[in-house]
């Protein structure tokens, strides 16, 4: 070590932030064992990953037996695909509290890897599910009873418009109104983008302003792995929980097709090359586990760091982690 240039060793997080992630932990294990939901465990590396083109994963090399010449694996940015193919095989009830990895996210709120809780009920609607993360999210930092906004009303109240009817013209407009730029690459055809660009600049600031607020019913290109109900609109079966104008949690009712999913990873690839980004083979696996039959159910995953960042009322993710992307 050089006198002039110290090595950071330290943890970012104090000793009662560490000791307040324990206690967390702790409580969430035992909230879930009271209600009979199984703790599991599943890899984090895997042969294949999301094809979600927002999504940006870490790959390695593993060389050893089965594999001489070396092979290819991917650290799981969820562990989704995994829990489906348990819930297929009959594991009823089922949730995981574990380390996942995102590439190309750094910053206040992200570090590239994080600690992930992520559950699914049989025979749960989103409603009981949202019910039931109110009632976690209650426990763990004692946050009052959340509001419960659709995604339409939500943009009706904060921006003004119906995102299920507007143009993009009348989308890039609010947006000039609002005084946002316009991001390099959003063209007239990026309508998702736009709504995305007032969401997190305009509505999601708003959200979760003195209790909890859950936003639902999704535009259908906005489905990702949830169902899709048919209606005028037809809108996409997911929810995502706000506090403080933070993302905290994102649900669906989950998408059980496997010729659906298969589309719709194809649809993720075409985007992914029109962007020129490494494709991404469909997971073989979770297809055929949904062929042979997905349990009716819904699933949610929550940032615990997130969350740990409202019960200690830090300003950055460092404060709750030991050791971010910058001290390793």
């Amino acid at each position: 070590m050089q006198d002039n240039f110290p090595i950071e060793w330290r943890p970012t997080a104090s000793l009662e932030n560490l000791r307040l992630r324990a206690r967390v932990l702790a409580a969430i294990r035992s909230f879930f064992s009271e209600r009979g939901v199984l703790e599991v465990e599943t890899p984090t590396l895997s042969s294949t990953t999301v094809t979600d083109p927002h999504l940006h994963s870490f790959t390695t090399r593993y060389t050893g037996p089965g594999a001489p010449q070396g092979r290819t694996l991917c650290l799981q940015t969820s562990p989704e695909f995994a829990m489906k193919r348990l819930l297929a095989a009959g594991s009823g009830p089922i949730y995981q509290l574990g380390k996942v990895f995102r590439n190309e996210e750094a910053g206040r709120r992200h570090n590239p890897e994080f600690t992930l809780l992520e559950w699914y009920r049989p025979e749960f609607d989103l409603a009981a599910l949202m019910s039931e993360v109110e009632a976690l999210v209650g426990l763990l930092i004692g946050a009052p009873q959340a509001e419960r906004l659709s995604y339409a009303d939500a943009f009706v109240r904060h921006v003004g418009i119906n995102p299920h009817a507007a143009t993009v013209e009348e989308l890039k407009h609010c947006a000039l109104i609002q005084n946002i730029s316009e991001p390099p690459g959003l063209d007239d055809s990026g309508r998702d983008g736009w709504l995305d660009l007032l969401l997190t600049h305009v509505v999601e600031p708003q959200l979760g302003i003195g209790r909890p607020t859950f936003i639902f019913d999704y535009p259908p290109s906005q489905a990702a792995l949830a169902r899709v109900r048919p209606g005028n609109p037809a809108v996409a079966e997911r929810f995502e929980l706000y506090i403080s104008g933070i993302e905290l949690a994102n649900g669906y009712h989950e998408l059980g097709d496997a010729g659906e999913q298969r589309r719709r990873f194809d649809a993720d690839r075409a985007k992914r090359h029109a962007a020129g980004l490494p494709d991404i083979l469909p997971d073989e696996r979770l297809l055929a586990a949904l062929q042979h039959g997905l349990p009716d159910c819904c699933g949610v995953a929550l940032g615990v760091d997130r969350l740990l960042m409202i019960a200690a009322q830090a300003q950055t993710i460092d404060e709750v982690m030991a050791f971010p992307v910058s001290r390793v």
